[in-house]
């Protein structure tokens, strides 16, 4: 049994209403993070921390054991204010009528900064699933195929991990036809080592272009990864939820879904995916 650290503040400081803390972390953005009382329990990388929130002070807490490695990660992984700041701001909510609802309901909100390779395997896991099913899918990898972390718990497995997986081991892991996109993406970057570094340090566009060279990545887990875990924020990832909305919204109801993100880029500007997150949580809560 792990001893874990004193809770302390998160620095730079991040202040949020404790219903969206429970939204960032356990809300889509990433998947491996559960409630408890008083609080969330999450994995990513190499590090495990509870969170909570204090008088709408975001505070956190580590295993001893890694303490000092997740000091140094729980800021920018969850989003310091410092950097959201200007960013809420630049979003055009003052025009907006159906930008700034969302944005008075969720206030605070903001988009997580998670390991890129790790991002992308986790959306690879997602299509066509819901959240709980995502979050069984992943800690199931873990448990199975990735390195303990502490005691009981386990990091999810990197992608060169993954290429000594067989694909019915993956299938037997509850990924269905996921398995093979999963399995062969896995050869692809064993074949290219390094290629998701590179990657991650594009300009938007060319990353996307990239990154749909995987395996089994269309458009939206693109998207996803590169909002989610490369901090590209102009990604617009386009789902049946948000091409709803956009449709209800902004009268793109017949619109195809690429034209759709196209728009969302341009009306919402460079930081369009974070506008997509305030739409999506809104519509997740009706």
């Amino acid at each position: 049994m792990s001893t874990w650290s004193d809770w302390r503040a998160v620095s730079p400081s991040i202040r949020c209403p404790e219903f969206v803390l429970g939204e960032l972390v356990d809300g889509g953005q990433a998947f491996r993070w559960n409630a408890f009382e008083g609080g969330y329990r999450g994995v990513w990388g190499n590090c495990v921390a509870e969170v909570r929130c204090v008088d709408g002070v975001v505070e956190w807490r580590a295993p001893e054991l890694i303490e000092e490695r997740v000091g140094k990660a729980i800021a920018g992984y969850v989003g310091a204010d410092e950097t959201f700041a200007p960013i809420w701001d630049a979003l055009p909510h003052r025009s907006d009528p159906a930008l700034r609802k969302p944005m008075d309901q969720w206030p605070g909100l903001r988009i997580m900064r998670q390991p890129f390779g790790e991002t992308v395997l986790c959306f690879m896991c997602s299509s066509m699933k819901q959240i709980p099913s995502i979050k069984l899918i992943c800690e199931t990898l873990a448990t199975r195929f990735g390195r303990e972390i502490i005691p009981g718990i386990h990091a999810l497995p990197d992608w060169a991990a993954l290429h000594h997986v067989s694909e019915t081991e993956l299938r037997a892991a509850g990924l269905g036809y996921r398995a093979r996109h999963i399995h062969a993406a896995s050869h692809f970057l064993a074949g290219q080592p390094g290629w998701l570094d590179v990657v991650e340090q594009l300009p938007y566009e060319q990353a996307k272009e990239q990154l749909m060279h995987l395996p089994g990545v269309g458009a939206k887990i693109a998207d996803c990864a590169l909002l989610f875990g490369a901090g590209k924020l102009e990604a617009f990832p386009v789902d049946t939820w948000i091409k709803r909305i956009m449709g209800d919204a902004y009268g793109l109801a017949d619109w195809k879904i690429e034209q759709v993100a196209h728009f969302g880029r341009v009306h919402f500007g460079e930081y369009a995916g974070l506008a997509q997150q305030f739409l999506f949580s809104s519509a997740r809560k009706k």
